[in-house]
Formats: structure tokens, C-alpha cells, sequence
């Protein structure tokens, strides 16, 4: 029962978070430490948004702001194995944060010219130790680097226009820590994880705004957020599986306050909960398949445009078929983004444009063998 479980949940998990809340990408899931055995799986997703919206009149016109975020790859990769009866180890290689938003030059009046990119790379060693057949408490260390880049353009951004920055790559190191309790009878598991901030200190050349010419500044900080997932499964029926969770990060405590802006943040993102309802069917000794909802409440409708969805609804569609000791997993998700008002930063805040009807599709792979 307990590959079954693990297969269905696999089906949705490759595609339904590549395009969550914040920056988030990729969850940050450890579902991994509870396979049996020894077991390595390759993971990857396509995400293609289309986000688009059209300009307030601030004084300087209006026109479409044409879609503004990139479609993407993500990928992931991890390994378990028994250390002993009790004792298990994992290591995950995963891309946890992101961002690709890019609004055409001569588009947008208020924002066109305006881009964001970010990139994360992350290692995750934990061990899981088993207390009994039903406790188990999980810890580890996770090592993260992230770099990024953002220009400032348009009309929105009065004196700040023409803002242009670097932010070389930094190396973070942070903990997880959490418990688990099974009920391996009826494929029952809860298990809850916290991650700890990671801080990171980037090296930062900036140009503008003004014409300012382009040099080093001083570095900017960054911590990537405090996050916690609770995770759940349980059997209702023979061959069939009822599974989800919960997912908070404190994007809220996440600024970036580079030097030449004085003080004001590049970024503007609220907490954010995700919950996640899906049912797993075992149809035949090799394939299974899964259909999951996923939820984020919006919040205030005045985003960042570097960040212009405000929550989201989504549902993925996935299968698993089993060959021997090979996995296949395979699912699509559809994402529906929830309408905002991108904004430019102020004491006074201003909304720049309207963003509504968007949405997301993905698909995503995965291949797991176990030895």
C-alpha cells in the first residue's frame, strides 16, 4: 500500500507548485524521507503563465502591459536510504524560490521596461528517525544560493525610473525541522515540518535612477522566508487515497532595500496560506492516478508589479505507472490567478495598472526507481 500512496501523491505534487504564492516554486516537500527502501527520482516542470493587464491613467497615457511573466523550467532531484531499522537519510536538490517578469518595452506606458528575474539553487540533507510504528521526528541542514536582477521603467515610477541592479549570488545556510505520526494499517501519515529563515548578503552594482552611472553599491540583504507544511494521507477504501495539506511562508518579513532606492523595498509580498485536497485511485497493479484542488487567498489587491497575481485557484490532473522498479509519473495543472492592481512603491500607495482573467498551465515529469 504504502508505493501505491506514495505513487498517487507523485502525481500531482511535479506540476501543482511550480507557480504558487510569493516566490515560492517548488514547496520545499520532503515526502521523499518516507519511501522504503533505497529510492532516487528526477523531477521536472514547464510552467507557461499569461499574464497581462492594462495601465491606469496616472498623467501619462495608458496602454496594455502585454503578458509579463516568462515561462519556465523547474527541476529536482533527490535520494533516500535506510541507514538502519530506525534510521534514514535523504538529499534533495531543488529550486525553491523564483521569479521571471518582464514587462515589453512599449507596452506598458506606466511600467513597460520594468523586469525581475530571481534564481535559487538548494541542498537539503535530512535524517528521519523512527521512534516506533507510529512516531518519527525529521531534522536537517539546507545549504541555498540565490542570485538576481531587476530594472525599474516607466512612467509609475517617476524618479525612480531608469533604476537598474545586480545582485551577485549568495550562499545561506538554514534548518528544517519536524514529526511525523503513521497509521501504516490504513496508509494514514501527518507530518508537519518548519523551515527556518535563510539570510543571505548579495553583492550589488546598480545604475540609475537619473542617469546615475553604473557601480558597485553596498550589499544588499535578503532572507528568504519561515515556512511551515503540513502534510496529510489516509486510505478511505481499498485502492483509493484521500490526501493534502497546508503551506504558510512569511513573505511579509521579505525585503529588498537596495542602497540607491533610500530605503524603499523592491519587494511588497503578504503572507501567504496554500491548501492543498487531492484523491488518489489504485486502477490496476502498475497505474494510479491522482486529481488534486489547490487554493491561495488573495490578499490586498495593491501588489508589486514584480509580483502582479494575487492569489490563485488550480487543479491538477496526474497518472503513475509502475514498470518493475521504475516509476513514471506524468501531470498537467491549470492555474487560475486571482485579479490585482500592480503598484509602485510610496508613502501613498498608487495603483498602475489592472491585471485580470489570468492563468497558468503546467506539465510536469517525474522518474523515481527504487533498488
Amino acid at each position: 500500500m504504502n508505493r501505491f500512496t506514495l505513487a498517487v501523491v507523485a502525481a500531482t505534487v511535479s506540476t501543482s507548485s511550480a507557480f504558487a504564492g510569493g516566490l515560492d516554486r517548488s514547496n520545499q516537500a520532503t515526502g521523499i524521507i518516507f519511501k522504503e527502501g533505497t529510492y532516487a527520482e528526477l523531477n521536472f516542470g514547464y510552467v507557461a503563465p499569461s499574464v497581462d493587464g492594462t495601465d491606469r491613467n496616472l498623467g501619462a497615457g495608458a496602454g496594455a502591459s502585454g503578458d509579463v511573466a516568462d515561462n519556465f523550467f523547474q527541476g529536482s532531484f533527490g535520494y533516500k536510504q535506510d541507514l538502519s531499522d530506525k534510521l534514514s537519510f535523504a538529499i534533495i536538490v531543488d529550486q525553491p524560490y523564483g521569479a521571471d517578469i518582464a514587462y515589453p518595452v512599449g507596452g506598458s506606458v506606466n511600467l513597460g521596461g520594468t523586469t525581475a528575474t530571481l534564481n535559487s539553487r538548494s541542498i537539503t540533507g535530512m535524517l528521519r528517525y523512527k521512534i516506533n510504528n507510529r512516531f518519527s521526528v525529521l531534522g536537517g541542514i539546507r545549504a541555498q544560493d540565490i542570485d538576481a536582477a531587476v530594472t525599474l521603467n516607466g512612467a509609475a515610477y517617476g524618479p525612480a525610473a531608469g533604476y537598474a541592479a545586480d545582485f551577485d549570488g549568495d550562499t545561506g545556510f538554514g534548518y528544517q525541522l519536524g514529526a511525523a505520526y503513521e497509521i501504516p494499517e490504513i496508509a494514514l501519515r501527518v507530518a508537519v515540518t518548519y523551515f527556518s529563515e535563510i539570510d543571505h548578503t548579495l553583492d550589488t552594482i546598480e545604475s540609475g535612477p537619473g542617469g546615475a552611472p553604473r557601480a558597485a553599491g553596498p550589499d544588499t540583504p535578503l532572507t528568504t522566508p519561515q515556512a511551515v507544511n503540513i502534510d496529510f494521507q489516509t486510505g478511505v477504501a481499498a485502492d483509493t487515497l484521500v490526501f493534502g495539506g497546508v503551506r504558510w511562508a512569511d513573505y511579509s518579513e521579505v525585503k529588498v532595500r537596495p542602497s540607491r532606492l533610500g530605503g524603499s523595498s523592491l519587494t511588497d509580498i503578504d503572507d501567504f496560506y496554500r491548501l492543498t485536497l487531492g484523491v488518489g485511485r489504485k486502477f490496476s497493479e502498475q497505474f494510479s492516478g491522482a486529481i488534486s484542488l489547490t487554493y491561495e487567498e488573495g490578499g490586498d489587491d495593491l501588489v508589486s508589479p514584480l509580483g502582479p497575481t494575487n492569489g490563485q485557484f488550480g487543479l491538477t490532473v496526474g497518472g503513475t505507472y509502475s514498470i518493475q522498479n521504475v516509476e513514471l509519473t506524468a501531470g498537467i495543472n491549470y492555474t487560475r490567478f486571482g485579479d490585482s492592481n500592480p503598484r509602485t512603491a510610496g508613502a501613498t500607495p498608487v495603483a498602475a495598472a489592472d491585471f485580470t482573467d489570468n492563468d497558468a498551465i503546467g506539465v510536469g515529469f517525474r522518474i523515481g526507481y527504487s533498488f
